[in-house]
């Protein structure tokens, strides 16, 4: 069952971690950052975490009203957990959190990275030219669809198929955050088969080297 522990501080800052502060919760606000997930997204994206403990912070997070369910119309008539408003305003302390733990040394290799971190840098170290046009891509990342847009100078990402992509690219969390810190080059990643890329290669080539002018807190999530 949930648990109901509690710090017993009237501080506003014991209060908020009664809600958020038992293991994992922080980490499915992040992975819900960029739009709603099913179960089976969130096992796959926090594979450490058992389904029961998984179960007992989505009942906890939606009883506070940090989250909620809901069902997706046909064709995909699936049940996907949602941030409410409440929940949104956790974002900004999340990337905090993040550019903070950049001082903290990786774990151990091979460590695992989900789709949504490596999102979540792209969407934060990209800043396009907002007299650009708008383009749009479809990144696929561990089975996974996302649709990015770049437009008036900001990126958005978002769970899903876009309509008419420019672009796309198929390739794992850890390879995408290589491309995205300059470590490996998107020719490499081609040649060894680490990612696929489809449509226009030179819109997908301006969104990989639109360097943003200082690191973002909490977007750089990658060695």
């Amino acid at each position: 069952m949930p648990t109901s522990r509690t710090y017993g501080d009237a501080c506003a800052i014991a209060r908020a971690l009664d809600v958020v502060g038992e293991r994992w919760a922080l980490l499915v606000v992040r992975e819900l950052l960029l739009g709603p997930q099913r179960f089976s997204d969130l096992r796959r994206a926090l594979p450490a975490v058992s389904s029961n403990m998984l179960t007992d912070r989505l009942r906890e997070l939606e009883s506070h009203g940090v989250l909620r369910q809901r069902r997706l119309p046909p064709p995909a008539a699936s049940t996907v957990y949602d941030l409410t408003a409440s929940g949104r305003e956790l974002e900004p302390i999340v990337l905090a959190l993040g550019g903070w733990g950049l001082r903290v040394p990786l774990p151990p290799a091979p460590a695992h990275l989900s789709a949504t971190s490596v999102l979540l840098f792209l969407r934060g170290s990209r800043h396009p030219n907002p007299q650009a046009p708008p383009a749009t891509y479809r990144f696929e990342l561990d089975n996974q669809v996302w649709t990015v847009h770049t437009r008036d100078g900001q990126v958005h990402v978002e769970p899903g198929e876009p309509a008419d992509p420019d672009a796309g690219l198929r390739t794992d969390p850890s390879t995408l955050n290589s491309l995205l810190d300059g470590s490996i080059s998107l020719a490499t990643a081609r040649t060894t088969g680490a990612a696929v890329v489809s449509g226009e290669d030179a819109a997908l080539r301006r969104l990989l080297d639109m360097r943003a002018g200082g690191r973002r807190p909490g977007v750089r999530v990658g060695t």
